[in-house]
């Protein structure tokens, strides 16, 4: 899988699913809670990506709306 931001802000998704091209402003970033991890969600299709590949969108304009997720787990290290 492939994200890439443009000079124009179009942020490009390559995946075996999805081929995707759209403006990172008419993105949102989420967090899916079950597997933890930062996600686009796009036509449908959910596409997982990095964190850094989070922070990128969001600096190319993409809306943040990751939340934080806490361990429940009593003998968890956080």
């Amino acid at each position: 899988m492939s994200v890439s931001i443009d000079s124009n802000q179009i942020c490009s998704f390559d995946t075996e699913e999805i081929n995707e091209q759209r403006a990172a402003s008419e993105l949102t970033i989420i967090t899916d809670s079950e597997k933890a991890m930062s996600a686009v969600d796009l036509n449908g299709g959910r596409v997982y990506i990095t964190e850094a590949q989070a922070d990128a969108l969001t600096v190319a304009g993409a809306v943040d709306g990751r939340k934080n997720l806490k361990a429940t787990d009593s003998d968890s290290v956080i």
